[in-house]
């Protein structure tokens, strides 16, 4: 399968690793806004830099995967679509739920071939205990508890673009609670605050949330961030079910335990997204490449990148009313009318 890769950034990189180490693809042609970006990563692996328009009404290209910056996502899922292109593209869809939903209309029947990039779905740990409640181990999953902590706030010039922590941050949690949870919930709280960066905060955007979802049959999840964790990038998921509690803890640097009169002491979990997370994105593109042979549907599609969006408003309007929403309004709001 020959790929064109739009965005030659930091996650373009960890992108292009996930497709060059693949048997079944291979990087083709790689565009970014900046030239310099694309010849550097062109050089690395061996492929053309071109427009993103070039590659996408390529022919002999099979497969866009596009890491550029979240304005442009839309517009390239659907040129991509509309040239016959299957489309990774990495999260969120939009940074406004009526554009994304707007781009779900567009693209139509295409929309659930589409794959949209939550690379934690694809992380074996939470792999393992979504399976495990699926097979019913712990009987029905009632209360979701989702951590989520980045050790260090990005730069304030990054947060004052990025859509705020629950669409640029929390997500990714939003998502995982559907994936666990089986359905995305029909209420919303959420809480937050800027108490690690005063500048954060002035920017109009909070550094630590905690948010509150309530499901139709009663079923809760609460989720967890913040932008500072010293001690590493903590991300973990607990369930309690009716007949038992299942947990995916931290990935640390090292499995050593010192155990001794002062104490049991191990090492700190791992301090940076791709060390936590790589074996997860070469999952979601090996996925991916299954899904576009027609082994598999697609694992998460436009329709799931679009209701995570929904939850991320929903939070966001939560946070600054201090109420709880409905998601049938924010649904009918953004011209959806139903859930996903």
């Amino acid at each position: 399968m020959r790929v064109g890769l739009l965005g030659a950034g930091r996650i373009g990189n960890v992108h292009a690793q996930a497709i060059s180490s693949h048997p079944e693809s291979e990087l083709a042609a790689v565009s970014d806004a900046f030239e310099t970006n694309a010849q550097a990563l062109a050089k690395s692996y061996g492929c053309e830099v071109r427009s993103s328009d070039e590659i996408i009404v390529d022919s002999s290209i099979d497969a866009v995967l596009i890491a550029t910056s979240t304005d442009t996502h839309s517009d390239l899922i659907e040129a991509a679509a509309a040239a016959g292109k299957a489309v990774l593209c990495e999260k969120p869809v939009d940074l406004s739920l009526e554009r994304a939903s707007a781009c779900l209309g567009n693209v139509g029947d295409k929309a659930s071939g589409i794959m949209i990039g939550f690379n934690r779905r694809f992380d074996p740990s939470f792999g393992a205990l979504k399976a495990a409640i699926d097979a019913g181990e712990i009987g029905k999953a009632e209360l979701l508890s989702i951590t989520s902590f980045d050790p260090a706030p990005p730069p304030v010039e990054y947060i004052k673009v990025s859509g705020g922590l629950f669409r640029d941050m929390m997500i990714h949690d939003f998502d995982m609670a559907n994936f666990i949870m089986g359905e995305a919930p029909v209420s919303v709280s959420a809480v937050g605050t800027s108490v690690v960066d005063p500048a954060i905060g002035a920017a109009g955007d909070v550094d630590t949330a905690a948010v509150t979802l309530i499901y139709a049959d009663g079923r809760l999840a609460v989720i967890k961030n913040s932008r500072r964790a010293v001690y590493g990038y903590d991300q973990r998921v607990e369930v309690l079910g009716s007949e038992g509690l299942l947990q995916a803890q931290n990935v640390l640097e090292n499995t050593l335990v010192k155990s001794t009169t002062a104490g049991v002491n191990s090492a700190k979990p791992t301090y940076f997204f791709l060390e936590r997370y790589m074996p997860a994105y070469k999952a979601e593109w090996a996925a991916f490449v299954n899904a576009v042979q027609g082994k598999t549907d697609m694992p998460v599609n436009l329709h799931d990148g679009v209701a995570a969006l929904a939850m991320a408003e929903a939070a966001t309007r939560s946070a600054q009313s201090g109420q709880p929403i409905a998601m049938a309004d924010i649904l009918k709001t953004s011209g959806r009318g139903e859930a996903a």
